[in-house]
């Protein structure tokens, strides 16, 4: 039966696929796809782990069989007979054999995803008992995934494909069984979408997560449709259902008919040809109508990113997010040749032109691990993240200065500080910028000049920007933190992602009066937030005196035919008066 689901448009247009569903288990399980020549090894893991199960169970059976009814009672060799059955149902490794041979998941992921299309099964039953064994059933699950830890495999991503005999709909989309494959999770750490980064998903859907949430920056980077807060969707929609995504109005269809698979894939043809439209400017001067130079920079999370920026027509990086580096590594942090590596890549691969690094932002909706959130503090996003938690491990920070300056030699580099907010905070940074280069003049390694600025992501930065005019070389402002901190709005909670308002009157006067402030000094600035990439947006900021916008490589083209579209002296009488307005949105509705 077809049904919708709304939830918040992150990423834009239609995908069209197959649901592959991240199962969610207490323990916390990895998935990644392996190439052909793994399959029989995985296999063999999982059923190497399920007979150490096994046998741990028989010697159980054993040592209960000598102990008496009050130390052993018959409920717990019956409980031990069920998981026995469990641990041999053929139904189970059939499953977890098909996930792994025909989808090439993972050991770990195609056991969980089996336990959940088993789990329903119980569900479903009218008998309380059988319905019970569930828990037995997860229970056995986490025994296996125990016995398979410590063993762990690159990431893989070759091509997946469903060999089921095609659907009418499958016959609709195309005349082959590959068919596209839909990512559903209750939700996804930036970590678990970088694994994701070049695999086979056509689109992504979380049940939590807002508009700006690091997932959803990330799914915007990967250039595929998205929708992020569809509450329960990773219930509603079962393993291999038809979905369809439609990013561009927060919809996510499942088990769309023919007529609405018909009309989504007119929609994603259309698509495509406005993409194709928007590539004929690559080459194109990004200048407005009357003569405005505008700069058009990057956002990147890993070094290889840098290909897709020069691909868009990037001049630059304005954002090198290096807390990527870091992320996943089970408390194993990059140490400076790694990092150094990784920075040099990314210059290297912009071909002359300037890259930005940032340094280490973690913490709130990053952690460094999944299973290392911090649930120990109300609110992380207002505890130790970003340069207080670099501050607060110097020796850390000191590494991944050293490892920028000497990245720094091979091209064109600037720094840039995140969450700064005191003057105390902007002369600890300095200094160790200064001790970071004292420690390379004495190891004799070789180091670059880097130009250093600050994020502008807080509203009393915005408020005391004499303090950082004084100190940096360029600002660039961070709208995605200076609105969730001008309103008090976690951008990642979906329940009040309403409020979440890049045209609020005080989000828009302290961007303006940033931009108007670095004019006045002579100094740089840029945004690097989410609304950089907003083509709603790009006119208001170049009426409010922006040339520097920095975005994911896959919306530069669309901004840059805003750019193309903009008459810089019309617009600044028009942003003028929205600045003015206490309620700009209905005036801003009507655009230029």
């Amino acid at each position: 039966m077809t049904f919708s689901i709304h939830g918040l448009a992150v990423a834009r247009g239609i995908a069209i696929g197959r649901a592959v569903l991240v199962a969610s288990t207490r323990l916390d399980v990895a998935h990644y796809f392996i190439e052909a020549g793994q399959v029989a090894a995985e296999v063999k893991r999982v059923r190497d782990a399920r007979d150490a199960v096994v046998d741990e169970i028989h010697r159980l059976q054993v040592s209960v069989a000598h102990m008496g009814p009050k130390e052993a009672p018959h409920e717990l060799m019956a409980l031990l007979d069920v998981h026995l059955m469990l641990l041999q149902d053929e139904e189970l490794s059939r499953g977890v054999k098909h996930w792994i041979t025909d989808r090439l998941y993972n050991a770990e992921w195609a056991l969980t995803t089996q336990f959940e299309i088993i789990a329903r099964q119980f569900d479903d039953m009218e008998d309380e008992y059988l319905r019970e064994r569930k828990a037995d059933l997860e229970q056995i699950t986490e025994k296996v995934l125990r016995a398979m830890r410590g063993v762990s495999l690159p990431v893989m991503q070759p091509m997946a494909r469903a060999t089921r005999k095609p659907s009418q709909q499958d016959l609709l989309l195309d005349d082959t069984v590959n068919v596209p494959l839909i990512l559903i999770a209750h939700d996804l750490s930036p970590a678990d979408m970088l694994q994701f980064k070049k695999s086979v998903f056509a689109g992504f859907v979380t049940d939590v997560g807002g508009k700006t949430s690091h997932t959803a920056i990330v799914a915007r980077s990967l250039d595929i449709p998205a929708v992020v807060g569809v509450r329960l969707c990773s219930h509603l929609v079962r393993q291999d259902d038809w979905v369809i995504i439609d990013g561009d109005a927060g919809v996510v269809v499942v088990d769309p008919s023919p007529i609405i698979l018909a009309e989504y894939g007119f929609k994603q043809r259309q698509g495509e040809l406005e993409r194709g439209r928007l590539s004929r400017l690559l080459h194109t001067p990004s200048v407005t109508l009357d003569g405005e130079k505008i700069e058009l920079l990057a956002n990147i999370e890993m070094p290889d990113d840098a290909a897709a920026a020069i691909r868009t027509g990037a001049v630059g990086v304005g954002l090198f997010r290096s807390e990527f580096l870091f992320m996943g590594r089970h408390g194993k942090l990059p140490n400076e040749e790694e990092q150094y590596l990784a920075y040099r890549k990314a210059i290297e691969g912009m071909q002359g032109l300037p890259v930005t690094i940032r340094t280490i932002d973690v913490g709130a909706d990053k952690p460094l691990d999944e299973n290392l959130r911090d649930d120990a503090h109300l609110n992380p996003a207002l505890g130790l993240r970003a340069i207080r938690w670099s501050l607060a491990d110097p020796s850390m920070f000191l590494t991944q200065l050293r490892a920028i300056l000497r990245a720094a030699a091979h091209g064109q580099a600037n720094v840039m500080i995140p969450m700064l907010v005191h003057a105390s905070e902007i002369r600890q940074t300095m200094a160790l910028l200064d001790h970071a280069r004292v420690q390379l003049d004495n190891r004799g390694v070789a180091y670059g000049p880097l130009k250093i600025g600050a994020m502008i992501e807080i509203p009393a930065a915005a408020l005391t920007l004499n303090v950082f005019l004084k100190y940096f070389d360029f600002l660039s402002i961070g709208t995605n933190d200076l609105i969730q901190y001008t309103l008090a709005i976690d951008r990642a909670d979906e329940s009040v992602a309403h409020l979440y308002d890049p045209m609020h009157p005080a989000v828009l006067r302290l961007v303006a009066n940033t931009i108007a402030q670095c004019q006045a000094q002579g100094k740089p600035v840029s945004v690097c937030g989410e609304m950089a990439g907003d083509i709603n947006m790009t006119k208001l900021l170049l009426g409010m005196g922006l040339r520097s916008f920095s975005m994911h490589p896959a919306q530069i083209l669309a901004v840059k035919h805003e750019v193309l579209r903009a008459d810089i002296g019309k617009l600044k009488p028009w942003a003028a008066a929205i600045l003015a307005d206490d309620e700009p949105a209905p005036r801003f509705s009507k655009r230029q």
